[in-house]
Parts: structure tokens; C-alpha cells; sequence
């Protein structure tokens, strides 16, 4: 298929986006790394009037480090984030979670902020940005205000950006020397993951992050403290229960609650 017609226009700045955010409303769609909004488009499954293309926005660029947080730029690619040594110090989980994410020409276009405001459940990066306890910045005419992921991630492709807002930035405390892992089964490498776990040791205990399993990344507070106490088989226990995973294609719920214990396996002795 081939999408509906529409107009495109490239945005220079975000007081650009803005103006056209205001003239346009929801018949406007932003597209940066557009690995999922073309899909969409050819699909019709989007339908919008016009595309407005922020790749030129400036502001929307850079990783930088101060003040004991990491700000990550929504435009930052995925092989970006994945060779950045800002990145890979105060927030290895990203780094690790880059290799799984599709395939090299994918994360080469496809963008942390696109990643986050589509809010695929399936995806790595929230559930990472859920396991960094990470703040996203998302700005307007008015400013920028600040999210915890743990609130911006609300439903099945549903997030806390209002109309005209635009997802700025990620933040993410240092969390250098931490030992962590990202860990996920799927069909075939480059495939969204059926489960995926990132997952992450610190002073403070342990956060596990699940992606695949449900409308959106959650985390599992029981089989979180059973890990930090290093009962590995009462945190399997846990995680069965804490989830609610659909059943879909891929097979019923109960593949995805053993396959999550099989993760966490897998994730403990990493963690140790």
C-alpha cells in the first residue's frame, strides 16, 4: 500500500514546531527517525494532513553531562546512544539495550524520543527509561515541564505529552559502576521480543523493568525486593504473578509469565 496523501514541511527550530503545532493540531504528525511512523503511513494506519520533519531542530540534539544527570537529546539515534561514552558511563543499561533494537540500517535513523513517545510495549527503551527512573522533558510555547516515565507511559501507545508538546529531552541520574543487564527472547534477532527485561543493581536494590508483557513497560516491586534478598526462585514466583500478559500470536499468557522466569534466570546471575 502507499499512504494517503499529505504536505510536508521542515521545522528549523521548536518555535517553528510550535506555530505549527497550534495551526494544526492533531492533523500533524512529527517525524525524526519515522521507522515506525513510514510504516504506519504506508499501512494507513496513519492518516495525517501534513508531516512536519524536526530533524533540523537543534535544540532536540546533544547528550550532555551536569550536576549528576545525564540529558539525552530526543533526536540522539539509537547507534548514537549506543557509542556514546556519556552514555555508556551513567547509563550502560541504554548502551546495552542498543544491540537489540532491530536491525544496524534501523538504528541508524530511528531516534530515543521517537522510540519513547510511541510507546510500543514492546519496546526496550521505555522499559529502560522505566528502570533508570528516568524524568522526560517535554516542552511547549510554555516551557518544558518533567515527567517520570513511570508516569508518562499510561496505556497501549498512549504517554502524557499534551497537544502541542514535544518530547525534548530524557534525563537520567548517574548510575556509573552499576552492574546491569538487558535481557530478551525473540523470534529472531531484530524482532520485537515476545518478554524482555531491563533490569539493573544498585545501593538501593534491584529494578526490573519489563517490556513485552502487558499495555505498557511495568516494573514488579515483589520480585524486586525477593531478588535484592537473593531469592532468585521467589522472585520467579513473583514475576508470574505480577504480570498480566496478553495472549496474542505468539501463544497464551502462560508462555510469557515461564519465559519471564526464564529471564529473570538468566538476569540474576548477571546481577549477582
Amino acid at each position: 500500500m502507499k499512504p494517503a496523501p499529505f504536505a510536508y514541511a521542515r521545522a528549523a527550530s521548536l518555535a517553528e514546531v510550535f506555530d505549527v503545532l497550534e495551526r494544526h493540531g492533531d492533523a500533524v504528525r512529527l517525524l525524526a527517525g519515522g521507522q515506525s511512523l513510514v510504516a504506519a503511513l504506508n499501512l494507513r494506519l496513519a492518516s495525517p494532513d501534513l508531516l512536519l520533519d524536526i530533524n533540523g531542530v537543534a535544540a532536540l540534539r546533544g547528550v550532555t553531562f551536569a550536576d549528576g544527570v545525564l540529558r539525552i537529546g530526543a533526536l540522539t539515534r539509537h547507534a548514537e546512544l549506543g557509542a556514546d561514552k556519556l552514555v555508556a558511563r551513567h547509563a550502560p543499561l541504554l548502551a546495552q539495550a542498543v544491540p537489540h533494537i532491530a536491525h544496524a540500517a534501523i538504528r541508524t535513523r530511528g531516534t530515543i524520543g521517537g522510540s519513547l513517545a510511541l510507546a510500543d510495549p514492546a519496546s526496550e527503551l521505555p522499559a529502560c527509561a522505566l528502570a533508570l527512573e528516568a524524568v522526560l522533558v517535554l516542552a511547549s510555547r510554555d516551557g518544558e515541564r518533567r515527567v517520570a516515565a513511570r508516569d508518562f507511559f499510561q496505556g497501549l501507545y498512549q504517554t502524557a505529552l499534551r497537544p502541542a508538546e514535544v518530547l525534548a529531552a530524557v534525563e537520567v541520574p548517574s548510575h556509573a559502576g552499576l552492574r546491569c543487564t538487558v535481557q530478551e527472547l525473540a523470534r529472531r534477532h531484530g524482532d520485537y521480543a515476545i518478554v524482555g527485561l531491563a533490569a539493573q543493581r544498585g545501593s538501593d536494590g534491584v529494578r526490573l523493568a519489563w517490556f513485552g508483557v502487558g499495555a505498557t513497560p511495568l516494573r514488579t516491586p515483589r520480585a524486586e525486593a525477593a531478588l535484592a534478598g537473593g531469592d532468585v526462585a521467589a522472585a520467579q514466583a513473583a514475576v508470574a504473578e505480577e504480570i498480566d500478559p496478553p495472549e496474542d500470536l505468539h501463544g497464551p499468557p502462560a508462555l510469557r509469565r515461564h519465559l519471564a522466569r526464564v529471564l529473570l534466570g538468566r538476569a540474576a546471575g548477571l546481577l549477582a
